[in-house]
């Protein structure tokens, strides 16, 4: 049975608003993720220059002793 042209195109309609709802929640999804790394590389960044103020300051003491 062929299905009458109004019907492919209600169908068709359907689909796409599916499509795009789930494209939006996935891409909502995307974002938060994003969001999260970005938020985790800055306390990394963070965390990298305390580490170097902390050898710095054990590398002057280190020589302070030694000579």
């Amino acid at each position: 049975a062929v299905a009458p042209l109004g019907q492919v195109s209600e169908l068709a309609e359907q689909l796409e608003e599916r499509l795009l709802h789930r494209y939006g929640f996935h891409n909502g999804l995307i974002q938060e993720r994003l969001q999260a790394l970005s938020e985790v590389l800055e306390s990394l960044e963070e965390v990298q220059a305390e580490l170097h103020r902390i050898c710095c300051t054990v590398e002057a003491a280190y020589q302070e002793l030694c000579l």
